[in-house]
């Protein structure tokens, strides 16, 4: 009888080749690289830059920033301590002083650099303190500005409609009316004029141009995916308006209140060299220029100073608004 042979059930693997084990290990190399290259690039992937940290990036690299940064850093302090750098007061007077005798390096070793005017005051003590009264104007009717634009542009752009309608004719009546000759206007009828009433004659009058920039970019924001998921997922008016909207819109309205603030500065010096501004005892650059400007053939360094340090202040504010708008505007970039 001849066996019968069964089938093995298990046979054995077939061992690879040498080709096909050598590709095997490429592959698995390859793996690993491709593993180990994705983990370092994730440990080097950074937190995604926001707008105002781009921006702060190029104002650093931008020299308009910084040379008009230092220059008002030195006007606010000056405004602030201004007994820091000088030790006299602008009131006193010194009559045997004489304002058409031009500045003298006596003058220098006594503190007083700039010489003295026609009543006797050091013209440098009255540069110095007079930096107070111009950038409390331009710096109080900016805020005051700037509330009204955003709060009427976000109104007007965001709620659309007849809202938007009858907001806009009030721009446009208010922006009908020349700033100078309005705020000339108010303070001709009002009888104690100082830094306040100068501030409310320019900021009821200077808020047009902020609200329809502010209209004009809410506009554009409220149909943004984030402020549609907002609304979504039940966030109310004022939540919208502040967390979602006002961040968005804010950049344009930064850049023009930087740049009318040098505008408000030289409103102030207007007005006041009209004789509506501010008054005496009050110092002020526009005081000094609209006091001096008779002698200007026979002492100019009166009216040089003052109207060298206005000049100054806004251009120094005019250049830090263009920074600013070149670092939150991106096209520019």
């Amino acid at each position: 009888m001849s066996e019968t042979t069964t089938p093995d059930t298990n046979p054995e693997p077939t061992k690879p080749t040498l080709p096909e084990q050598r590709a095997g290990d490429l592959a698995a190399a390859e793996g690993e690289t491709l593993r180990k290259a994705a983990v370092l690039a994730a440990e080097k992937v950074e937190a995604p830059h926001s707008l105002a940290s781009d921006a702060w990036h190029e104002l650093r690299r931008n020299p308009f920033f910084v040379v008009s940064g230092v220059l008002i850093l030195l006007l606010l302090t000056i405004a602030a301590f201004p007994s820091w750098f000088t030790g006299k007061s602008p009131r006193d007077a010194e009559l045997r002083e004489h304002y058409i005798d031009p500045p003298q390096w006596s003058h220098f070793f006594q503190a007083d650099w700039f010489g003295y005017d026609g009543q006797g005051h050091s013209i440098y003590a009255r540069m110095i303190y007079g930096a107070r009264a111009s950038i409390i104007v331009g710096v109080a009717t900016t805020v005051m500005v700037a509330i009204l634009g955003i709060v009427i542009g976000m109104l007007a752009g965001y709620y659309g409609g007849w809202v938007d309608s009858v907001l806009s004719r009030v721009v446009d009546v208010f922006f009908s009316i020349p700033l100078l000759l309005g705020a000339l206007v108010i303070l001709m009828v009002t009888k104690d004029r100082n830094e306040w009433t100068v501030v409310l004659a320019l900021g009821i009058l200077g808020w047009t141009q902020i609200a329809r920039i502010m209209r004009g970019s809410v506009m554009t924001v409220k149909n943004s995916d984030f402020v549609v998921a907002a609304r979504a997922l039940g966030a109310r008016t004022p939540r919208i308006l502040m967390r979602h909207i006002l961040p968005n819109a804010i950049a344009p309205v930064i850049v023009v209140s930087t740049i009318s603030l040098g505008v408000f500065i030289a409103s102030e010096a207007t007005l006041s060299f009209l004789g509506i501004g501010l008054r005496e005892p009050t110092v002020s650059w526009g005081l000094d220029i609209a006091s001096a400007h008779e002698v200007l053939r026979d002492a100019p360094h009166v009216v040089f100073f003052p109207s060298a340090f206005l000049s100054v202040t806004v251009l120094s504010f005019i250049m830090l608004g263009d920074a600013v708008r070149d670092a939150l505007d991106p096209k520019l970039r």
